[in-house]
């Protein structure tokens, strides 16, 4: 597409014949009209011109409406055979003209909300296509009626996963279907390998759900209609000789209300809300996946002891009422029995699931298109934030369900393995660890932790000091940085409708301009003191009072540390929109 910038209107014009008019948005009021011809330009009223590739939708905040339009792509891959592109960067186009004539109050709230706009602007895992829908699996995709195929993209795409479905209201409103794209948060990976003298082709996507979007520490849990944070789908195809066969999973924070307020403690304590709601919400929970995907089972991965022993009792004593045929329960302590290093005892938890997966099976299609399997069931995997111990488990699963599918295919024998193909291998374990990085940056920050399991098959001293880095930085990005990106995130997705009457305040500040200024010198001492000491304790080996001063470092680390967290939700950057849009 075309964007001519007119200083009092922005028209797009379409360069791929997908329509034969033009779209133009008033920089005053946002009106929208179709245009047969794009405007004269003259010496006092020239365009700027810019090739952009796709409307993501428009905003309205208190006195403006904001138009947000793909400036750049980059191709990934291909999705069933249809090219699919990744969002490298999005542009917001102000409709703010009228600006000028409201009141002081107005101008002050609207700054803060297009601030808000500016973190959306650098949102990133966002995919589309112009020819599939990225909404839907293959197996979705395969048992849609042929009068559903002809509907525009946008119309068969699966709500959940449509991300920018709140900005797409007022186009859908003008009945703009041409200027229409479905875009989806999550993840696209995909690579080709040989099977001696075939070729196999495999793609794993990422689906995050919109219903309860947001970063690591500020959402938790469900909300009370059953919806949970960090609910995304996968789903792994293979194409080869013909054939496509695809398994699907899904992963999810425990189903009943808990959240975890960030407080600058590393590990901030876990709270179950309105604990005599828990079954309530769970059934609601599983009466929805269990609706879309057939047969369910939940596997957890958390601790049996600790405050995520007390989130894991909950979540047990919530689904018992309800466990049935379609809906089992299946508890593993992953640090327990797998520790930090022995990944592979997940052959434990395979060898209790194994029944589910060869019952509820995986989508076939033969080389006329046909179906001769098809998917019941669903895993559904946990453990607190649904990233580390949770992408090492599907990737398991994920590898497992590929090599019954070869078999199924007639390219492997009946005791053959990935791990005997060494090029397949590697590049599958690639695969797996890029998408966990891909959703764990989303909802954390940070790449996933563990990865280097996922990737290179075990353990690696450069692995483990990855992820003490990458703790820091969530715990950095936790405090100060999300609750921003939280707000950004409750506007895209019409978590909040802005009003100017409502409270964008910050909690009210305890301690005023002396902890403020304590604050800074204290967590600068928390990180020199734990650097000390680690370094101390490293030489501890060759000298041991290295030992004493590694304590000395430790002690005035948690001395400095009791300080800010006595503070610590002074600090935090938390969300400040309040009065969600249910």
């Amino acid at each position: 597409m075309r964007l001519w910038d007119f200083p009092d209107e922005y028209v797009i014009e379409p360069t791929d014949g997908s329509s034969a008019s033009s779209l133009s948005i008033n920089r005053v009021d946002a009106s929208i009209k179709l245009l047969d011809a794009i405007p004269d330009c003259s010496s006092v009223r020239v365009p700027k011109i810019q090739t952009i590739f796709g409307v993501v939708g428009m905003l309205k905040l208190v006195a403006g409406s904001y138009l947000i339009v793909i400036t750049e792509r980059e191709c990934v891959g291909s999705y069933l055979g249809h090219p699919i592109f990744k969002v490298v960067s999005m542009r917001i186009l102000p409709c703010d003209n009228s600006l000028k004539d409201s009141s002081p109050e107005q101008k002050k709230v609207e700054s803060e909300f297009s601030g808000l706009l500016k973190v959306a602007e650098k949102t990133v895992g966002l995919f589309f296509s112009y020819d599939t829908n990225l909404t839907l699996s293959a197996q979705r995709l395969n048992d849609l009626g042929d009068e559903s195929k002809l509907l525009p993209l946008w119309r068969q795409a699966e709500p959940r996963f449509l991300w920018n479905n709140y900005m797409l209201e007022v186009l859908i409103d003008h009945k703009l279907d041409p200027f229409l794209l479905p875009v989806i948060q999550g993840s696209f990976h995909n690579f080709q390998a040989a099977i001696g003298k075939e070729i196999v082709d495999v793609t794993l996507i990422a689906r995050r759900c919109t219903r309860r979007n947001g970063t690591r520490m500020w959402r938790r849990g469900a909300d009370p209609d059953g919806y949970v944070a960090n609910f995304v789908e996968t789903e792994q195809i293979v194409q080869m000789n013909g054939y496509v066969a695809s398994f699907v999973q899904v992963r999810g924070s425990m189903p009943f209300l808990w959240e975890q307020i960030v407080d600058l403690t590393y590990k901030p304590k876990f709270e179950i809300i309105k604990p005599e709601e828990a079954p309530r919400v769970a059934e609601r929970h599983f009466l929805d996946l269990r609706k879309k995907y057939g047969a369910v089972l939940a596997i957890d991965l958390v601790n049996t002891t600790g405050d995520e022993g007390r989130l894991s009792a909950k979540f047990a004593s919530s689904v018992e009422p309800i466990q049935s045929d379609d809906l089992r329960y299946v508890h593993f302590d992953f640090h327990k029995i797998c520790g930090h290093v022995h990944f592979e005892r997940l052959s434990f938890l395979y060898d209790q699931i194994a029944d589910f997966l060869d019952k509820n099976g995986y989508l076939l299609l033969n080389d006329k298109g046909e179906k001769m399997k098809e998917q019941h069931g669903v895993v559904r995997t946990n453990c607190i934030d649904c990233l580390d111990r949770t992408n090492v488990t599907q990737s398991m699963i994920g590898r497992k369900m590929l090599e019954l599918q070869l078999r199924r295919i007639g390219v492997f024998s009946a005791e053959e393995t990935i791990s005997k193909h060494p090029n397949l291998d590697e590049k599958y374990k690639i695969l797996w660890a890029n998408h966990g990085d891909d959703v764990s940056i989303q909802y954390s920050g940070t790449p996933a932790l563990k990865g280097d399991f996922v990737r290179f098959g075990k353990r690696t001293v450069q692995g483990i000091l990855n992820d003490f880095y990458n703790a820091l930085g969530r715990y950095y990005l936790n405090n100060f940085v999300d609750g921003t990106k939280q707000d950004a995130i409750d506007l895209l997705q019409g978590h909040y409708i802005v009003s100017v009457s409502r409270d964008m305040t910050p909690p009210s500040q305890k301690g005023g301009l002396e902890s403020m200024a304590n604050f800074p010198a204290a967590l600068g001492l928390v990180s020199v003191g734990l650097f000390l000491a680690v370094v101390s304790l490293g030489q501890a080996r060759y000298d041991l009072r290295y030992l004493f001063f590694s304590a000395l470092w430790a002690t005035i680390s948690l001395g400095a540390a009791a300080v800010v967290k006595a503070n610590g939700r002074i600090f935090c950057n938390r969300p400040r929109l309040h009065k969600p849009r249910r």
